[in-house]
């Protein structure tokens, strides 16, 4: 059954998409939306029950975020990561007194800010270079983050970090709750928004770069998954597979949205006098949206449904990696031929699709690009492992090799 939010969220875009343009072209957040958001329920709606959230399923997210997506890129965005990623990470793996502290800002409209990019990790996650180095009860944070969708206006923090002991040993890759209020003057001493980067595309949400230099965090507020922390960061990349599914429900929804407005102009436009809708070569255009579009949907439904190994809560690695790499690459072909099939229309502001084409565009790269997701993909074909470094696959073997001895 569909979910009651669904329907609010189709009420709600009406008044999304008379607004969009305008935090385009301001390049401002969109706080009134995220009003709206929030006083349906719709932020926060996969938070359990006890925690105030409504424990909506994940397809039960995407299939809002779809709606919204139609309208607003910016606002459908806000809604994975007010329902994904990170605070589902802290559902997951957080203890009470963690979530009890998060869920009531997610549900109040806060978007956490999930913080692994560094200036020189990106793709390479694992080669971060933040640390948290353990003192007494606390930890000291030093390090950069870039690329951090939400820098600036995320009160909440998932700071990813390579975790010290007192006496400096590594003891694995963890992550922290960071609660920092810059626009109102509340955020812990050594952090800083230091820049916002000004994108092509989503031009309301900041990508900022965050620095930390010997930020106190009490041990209380790292997230302790199950593997622990030698084995930990797969465990939080798991919780990342939520946030990928989101992400490729995006994209399905504003190619859904361009393929209505491209039926709309087909239908209204005539040239040659006759509709745009009877010439032969546009309909087997829109046959060919139509049909890409519907693949991907049950691409991303068969993975916000699916689990990962072990009991595991989020959506399957691979599932989510397909959807999202399909999802993506498709959107940037249907958004196009929208656009294309609108003229010099198309090319202009008058229509939403410059838009939605500059939008759309972020979704092969963020959250793992699709050069990345195809090797993740290809390793879960061929049951192994695909490092990327140089030595990789040499180091790997060493490995397997004094695993067995």
């Amino acid at each position: 059954m569909t979910h009651p939010l669904v329907n609010i969220a189709k009420e709600l875009s009406s008044g999304f998409e008379k607004r969009a343009a305008g935090w385009d072209r301001s390049r401002t957040y969109c706080w009134q939306n995220v009003s709206e958001l929030a006083h349906a329920g719709i932020m926060g709606m996969s938070i359990p029950k006890e925690y105030g959230g409504q424990g909506a399923s994940f397809l039960d997210v995407a299939m809002v975020i779809e709606e919204i997506a139609r309208a607003c890129t910016l606002t459908a965005r806000i809604v994975v990561e007010g329902n994904m990623g990170g605070i589902s990470a802290v559902m997951g793996y957080g203890s009470d007194a963690q979530k009890a502290f998060c869920a009531p800002h997610v549900l109040a409209g806060d978007k956490p800010a999930i913080c692994i990019t560094e200036p020189e990790a990106g793709s390479a996650a694992t080669e971060m270079r933040t640390i948290a180095r353990k003192k007494g009860s606390r930890f000291v944070l030093n390090g950069t983050k870039h690329w951090i969708t939400g820098g600036g206006v995320s009160k909440l923090h998932l700071v990813f970090a390579r975790v010290l002991d007192e006496a400096g040993c590594e003891q694995g890759v963890g992550a922290f709750i960071l609660f920092a209020d810059p626009a109102h003057g509340n955020s812990p001493a050594g952090f800083s928004v230091v820049r916002r980067e000004h994108t092509m595309g989503l031009c309301g949400m900041p990508e900022a770069e965050l620095q930390f230099d010997n930020v106190e965090i009490d041990a209380k507020w790292l997230l302790h998954p199950p593997s622990g922390l030698k084995h930990g960061f797969a465990d939080l990349m798991n919780a990342y597979n939520s946030q990928r599914v989101g992400a490729a429900m995006i994209a399905v929804g504003v190619a859904a949205g361009a393929l209505d407005h491209a039926k709309r102009h087909l239908l209204d436009r005539k040239q040659f006098g006759r509709p745009l809708a009877e010439f032969q070569g546009l309909q087997w255009m829109l046959a060919d949206m139509d049909t890409q579009i519907h693949a991907a949907r049950l691409l991303v439904h068969e993975a916000a449904r699916s689990r990962g190994p072990s009991g595991s809560r989020y959506p399957d690695m691979t599932m989510a990696a397909r959807a999202k790499l399909f999802a993506s690459e498709m959107a940037i072909k249907v958004v196009s031929d929208a656009l294309q099939m609108f003229g010099a229309r198309g090319y202009g502001d008058q229509e939403p699709l410059e838009r939605m084409y500059r939008d759309v565009r972020m979704f092969t790269i963020g959250g793992g690009t699709t050069q990345i997701l195809r090797t993740q993909i290809a390793g879960s074909i061929l049951g192994m492992k695909t490092p990327q470094t140089r030595d990789g696959y040499t180091r790997l073997s060493e490995t397997m090799r004094d695993a067995a001895e």
